[in-house]
């Protein structure tokens, strides 16, 4: 008997990149720098995104996706504090990918924009497979989760520019060592850079606006 075997995933994933390049062509013309954060449920990355959001504000204009399976509470947090925003409902599906990403940003009207943030669904696993078109991979790992989360989820330590490790000012209460979890991301992606950070008292946040500055200047004289 013979018959057709389709590798879906891998048409899937080609189409996705596909999108993906052209979302990225398109807001490297227009200046616009997309930023995709991804982290674990509870990770903080509403809170990190607050915490730029105030710091980037009078200087750049910012716009969010916010990407849940179901509510706005994030998006209603996003918007009172002066970002356009946009809400994005999946469906219950554990990640964005290329198309989601770009109707998103047909919606969010990305054109008088510098910087845009995607905060993906909170997920350590379907979010690292998919190309969204971002320049920048920003995900965040929280102190309460652990040491050990690179070796359980390698793919997205893989695949991210940055790690932001979060709730570094509950790190004496936790089982937390970073120099352990950077060692562990860094075997991984020897070029990641990791932002030890706290959402609550805001340390580490100014360095990172100001990085997230260059990189939208650089972003806009490469036109």
């Amino acid at each position: 008997m013979d018959f057709k075997i389709l590798e879906v995933k891998e048409q899937v994933l080609a189409d996705n990149d596909r999108i993906a390049a052209e979302t990225r062509k398109t807001l490297k013309q227009r200046g616009v720098l997309l930023v995709n954060l991804m982290g674990s449920p509870g990770a903080g990355k509403t809170s990190a995104l607050l915490q730029l959001i105030t710091r980037l504000r009078d200087t750049l204009r910012i716009g969010v996706m916010e990407a849940d399976v179901d509510s706005d509470v994030d998006a209603r947090a996003v918007a009172e504090a002066g970002a356009r925003v946009v809400q994005l409902h999946t469906g219950g599906l554990c990640h964005m990918d290329a198309a989601m990403t770009a109707r998103g940003l047909e919606a969010l009207g990305p054109e008088d924009l510098d910087l845009v943030f995607l905060e993906n669904v909170g997920n350590l696993v379907c979010p690292a497979e998919f190309d969204v078109g971002a320049d920048l991979r920003m995900m965040i790992l929280s102190v309460p989760e652990g040491d050990d989360k690179p070796l359980k989820y390698p793919q997205m330590f893989t695949v991210s520019d940055w790690m932001l490790v979060n709730k570094i000012d509950a790190a004496p209460v936790f089982d937390f060592d970073l120099e352990t979890a950077s060692q562990r991301a860094r075997a991984l992606n020897p070029n990641i850079e990791i932002f030890p950070v706290s959402a609550l008292n805001g340390a580490g946040f100014d360095t990172l606006a100001a990085r997230l500055r260059r990189l939208r200047a650089e972003r806009r004289a490469s036109r």
